[in-house]
């Protein structure tokens, strides 16, 4: 049977969302550190905003786990945040996107929910060549949005998308280490393949890659050893996830009024990894909270 309790609790916090305040923060969330690449264009895009994260890194990575899982992960998170009284969801994970975001929708109508996208519109653009890689988890190239969207810009644009799983990639990304032999090895062994197949643009379809930008310049760069006529795009799609956001705020009459602003940070694993996300993703002076959850 139903937990009538849970219902009714759901039912009041989307009662209570209908009023939702102009100041209210807004959630963020992704199975570790890698939604802060993408809490970095929030935060520079809308400034006077609060924002509360959360890095799910007990349950880290998402690409290992099933739908079922993802869906009850994404829903315990969203009602965490709803006790928080956010005003807005900003699911900063494609994978957790690819598998929860319809269902989260459905359940909180009353709640502004941005779910990650990978960049294929904005890559075929991009290309000259209309061979464009993307860089992303097992799950997320399996998911049936991913394969509905790259099906639907490869007709209308006449682009090839190539896919290519990255795994292991994020486990070592969360370790910290950026710099790292290992994760140069596997940069090598994902990159390589797609350049061999003559692509111009590479989409980071997880939103960890963008913390190895650096690192995926330095393979892209070996490969072609110098060769600086060779030019590879990277799409990086925090941008327009936060360009996003701020319209529909606008459009709900949802923007702060605030002159100041405030981020909390809450993590089922290590408050260092995180912190060390949060410095190296945000500018010296940035103040900012990290408390340790179990939910």
């Amino acid at each position: 049977m139903p937990n009538t309790q849970n219902k009714l609790s759901t039912s009041s916090l989307q009662a209570e969302h209908k009023h939702a305040d102009s100041n209210a923060p807004v959630g963020v969330f992704d199975s570790g550190i890698g939604g802060v690449s993408v809490l970095r264009h929030l935060r520079e895009q809308l400034p006077n905003e609060d924002f509360l994260y959360f890095a799910d890194t007990a349950f880290a990575p998402y690409g290992e786990r099933s739908n079922e899982e993802l869906i009850e992960r994404s829903i315990r998170i969203t009602e965490f945040f709803l006790q928080q009284k956010i005003k807005a969801l900003v699911i900063a994970c494609n994978t957790a996107t690819a598998a929860a975001v319809a269902v989260l929708r459905t359940r909180y109508p009353n709640l502004i929910i941005i779910g990650m996208e990978p960049g294929i519109k904005p890559a075929a653009a991009q290309s000259s060549s209309k061979i464009v890689g993307v860089l992303a988890t097992k799950s997320t190239l399996a998911s049936e949005k991913f394969t509905r969207l790259s099906q639907h810009v490869s007709l209308a644009t006449q682009t090839e998308f190539i896919s290519q799983a990255c795994v292991g990639l994020v486990n070592q990304i969360e370790l910290g280490d950026l710099k790292s032999e290992k994760i140069l090895d596997l940069l090598r062994l994902y990159v390589h393949p797609l350049l061999a197949q003559n692509v111009d643009t590479i989409v980071l379809g997880c939103t960890h890659y963008p913390f190895v930008a650096p690192q995926i310049d330095q393979v892209i760069q070996e490969y072609f050893a110098g060769d600086s006529k060779r030019q590879i795009h990277i799409i990086d799609t925090g941008e327009a996830v936060a360009r996003r956001l701020k319209q529909q705020l606008l459009d709900s009459n949802l923007l702060s009024k605030c002159k100041d602003s405030s981020l909390v940070s809450y993590t089922t694993g290590s408050v260092y990894t995180l912190q060390l996300a949060l410095n190296f993703n945000h500018n010296s002076t940035c103040v900012f909270e990290i408390q340790k959850i179990i939910i």
